[in-house]
């Protein structure tokens, strides 16, 4: 005799014999009555989804009616008598099912939507991957510590959660979007290798790839390191987690390192997929050649414009109605559109296409020069001002690369995104900003950084990219006070402002700090990746909605006028 609890899965009625799929966290067991059984009618109209507990037999099922798709395909249990230890009122949603519904439902039911077998799964991928990175931190000889959750209000980076203080009233706590100074402020205190699963919270709004209130990270910090150090850590981690929780292969062990100026010319974007073979070319210094007589981009460079091009290979048989379609939907997109030509070869180099006569032949040769092109290979070209030209061309790539099938879903494909310049210009206003990470320290020689061209400046700073998703951003921290004076002045900080927004690090960093770096890849996109998710929801436990709304908790909610009056809190009129 067995005693075995669990769900109601499925039920399957042969008439004189019925079939009870017995779900539990473990998996499916196939359980078996009789119509003989007094229990048969009563287990015939209970709902699924009821919670029951079955005392049977184990029998080994025939060879001829194995499943191969259980873990328990090749036994079954012979049913005596059950137990109703739950009750299911009338289902929103099936269960057993993985179809697709819609968000509203399945976050408003939740606990039910977790039950289905392939989230079900994603939870338990999770939980796993967690539990093996902390393993591998510890064998490194990372300590794990815990950061303060209510801290002071950031005013670098995103939103803010802020929390009202009943014993200071008029003050805020703020939610942390990181540890980031915590653990620069561990590293000072001597502790040398720091590691935390760490909630973030940034009140951002959603996308595919990040949820809108709260998201996990290993956040982690190193003393007496470089860039190098940092990366040695990093690559062998994700190594091994992706080698040993999915069955997809590695591009490569070791991450190439792209530069951020490169990625931008060949990928349009520092969050590149290098999966896809498409690179972008520059190909601005074409459209000043006197043989070149396409007028709508040779104005468009004049005026300060850049043109940049993909070359598709072997793709001279395609359809007109290809290369159109990718105009179109580059149109469609808001852009100006693809130009495109064929580099075709009779007598000599020509290019068959649209914008193809107002290319010599040595214009022509020029470009497959500068691009690699070969007879036989397309070219589709744009042109505008350098930030929308990056985006388009992006995308472009994206989608050709798609159209043409030229993505191996089957691999992981990782780089590192390294020379951040330390400014930027802010195209609104003029001003010279930080581009990235203000704590950072800048490359070079520091008694000889040439303040004076801010804009050349590049720092320690890294992202680390998989299959087009950012997991990380990190860096060397700048551990000196006086640098980081310097630096701040050039973004327009005044040294009193400075030391008002950033206290505690600054009186920290002034006691001896070690130099020290770090990073704090996302444990919710490595989850995604290895789950071959396309939505973090899907990787989530209790994720919020577009709204940053929980349906199933009904939170955000309103609170009394006796819990506001305690925060010194009024609200002025509701919208």
């Amino acid at each position: 005799m067995v005693f075995l609890s669990g769900w109601i899965n499925k039920k399957r009625d042969h008439g004189n014999l019925l079939f009870i799929d017995l779900r539990d966290n473990y998996g499916i067991t196939q359980c078996i009555i009789d119509k003989d059984n007094s229990n048969f009618n009563q287990l015939e109209k209970t709902q699924l989804e009821t919670v029951i507990q079955i005392h049977g037999k184990v029998v080994h099922r025939s060879k001829e009616t194995f499943n191969d798709e259980l873990e328990t395909g090749e036994i079954e249990v012979l049913i005596e008598k059950f137990l109703i230890l739950g009750e299911c009122k009338e289902l929103p949603m099936p269960v057993f099912s993985d179809q697709d519904y819609s968000e509203e439902i399945r976050l408003k039911y939740r606990f039910l939507d977790l039950r289905r077998k392939k989230i079900h799964e994603n939870i338990i991928l999770r939980s796993k991957v967690i539990s093996f990175i902390r393993s591998e931190m510890e064998k490194l000889g990372f300590l794990e510590y815990q950061t303060p959750i209510l801290t002071s209000s950031s005013p670098e980076g995103a939103r803010d959660f802020l929390v009202p203080s009943r014993l200071n009233h008029g003050k805020f706590y703020a939610l942390p979007q990181a540890p980031q100074q915590f653990k620069q402020l561990i590293m000072v205190s001597g502790f040398d290798k720091y590691f935390q699963i760490a909630p973030c919270f940034r009140d951002e709004d959603a996308r595919a790839d990040r949820s809108p209130g709260e998201f996990y990270q290993l956040d982690l910090e190193m003393s007496f390191v470089d860039q190098e150090d940092v990366f040695n850590v990093v690559e062998n981690l994700l190594v091994n987690t992706f080698k040993r929780f999915s069955k997809n292969k590695l591009l490569t062990n070791k991450f190439p390192r792209i530069s951020y100026s490169d990625a931008m010319i060949k990928y349009g974007t520092d969050k590149p997929d290098l999966r896809n073979p498409l690179v972008i070319t520059d190909i601005t210094d074409i459209f000043f050649r006197e043989d070149v007589s396409f007028e709508i981009f040779k104005k468009l460079v004049k005026n300060g414009s850049k043109a940049r091009c993909i070359v598709t290979k072997k793709t001279k048989d395609k359809p007109r109605s290809f290369f159109d379609k990718i105009d179109k939907w580059s149109k469609d997109e808001g852009f100006s559109g693809l130009a495109y030509f064929t580099i075709e070869k009779n007598k000599e180099i020509t290019a068959k296409g649209p914008v193809g006569k107002f290319f010599s032949k040595e214009a022509l040769e020029k470009i497959m020069s500068t691009t690699s092109a070969e007879v036989g290979d397309s070219i589709f070209l744009a042109c505008d001002k350098l930030k929308d030209l990056e985006k388009m061309t992006s995308l472009a790539r994206d989608k050709i690369a798609q159209e043409l099938n030229l993505i191996d879903n089957s691999i992981f494909a990782f780089c590192w995104i390294v020379d951040y310049p330390m400014f930027e210009r802010d195209e609104k206003t003029k001003k010279i900003i930080f581009s990235h990470n203000p704590f950072s320290m800048p490359q070079g020689d520091i008694k000889n950084i040439d303040f004076k061209n801010p804009l050349n400046i590049l720092a320690y700073q890294y992202d680390i990219v998989c299959n087009g998703i950012e997991l990380s951003s990190g860096a060397i921290r700048n551990h000196i006070p006086e640098l980081m004076y310097k630096l701040f002045s050039i973004a327009g900080y005044e040294k009193d402002q400075v030391e008002k927004k950033f206290s505690g690090m600054i009186n920290a960093l002034s006691y001896g700090a070690p130099p020290h770096g770090g990073i704090a890849p996302g444990i919710d996109r490595i989850i995604m990746l290895l789950a071959n998710e396309k939505n973090i929801r899907e990787v989530t436990m209790f994720p919020m909605n577009q709204n940053a709304q929980d349906l199933m908790m009904s939170a955000p909610s309103e609170v009394s006028e006796t819990q506001l009056k305690e925060l010194g809190i009024s609200l002025r009129g509701k919208k």
